[in-house]
């Protein structure tokens, strides 16, 4: 039985296999950061400004106040991008401002998914 070429080939070429195990570890890192892609969004910072800027009209556990009530049991007809809408460009003739100047469609569709997952206490 003839042997395959590769057969052993660890042992002829030890510094091959290191090196293999790197550009192994390489690829598998690119192909999680592909599968999360940054959005530039901080959660953290966006759960803070909905639980201190949102909470200061919608009350701080969001169950309403000057603004209705945000919990997700209350929101959850609505539509995300319905939401994420309102969050950009506000009520008119309500006190519900516009936040497009402050913050990216991103971000405020972070918040509307956000809002329509989080339970409130």
């Amino acid at each position: 039985m003839s042997r395959h070429r590769w057969q052993g080939w660890p042992r002829k070429s030890p510094k091959l296999l290191p090196m293999l195990r790197g550009v192994l570890a390489v690829l598998l890192a690119s192909a999680v950061q592909a599968e999360e892609p940054d959005t530039g969004v901080d959660p953290v910072a966006l759960e803070r400004l909905v639980r201190q800027d949102c909470g200061s009209c919608h009350g701080l556990t969001l169950k309403g106040g000057l603004g209705p009530d945000l919990r997700a049991q209350s929101l959850e007809h609505y539509d995300a991008d319905v939401l994420a809408g309102v969050i950009l460009d506000g009520i008119p003739g309500t006190a519900m401002p516009p936040w497009r100047p402050l913050m990216t469609e991103g971000e405020a569709a972070w918040i509307a998914e956000y809002l329509l997952q989080v339970e409130t206490k």
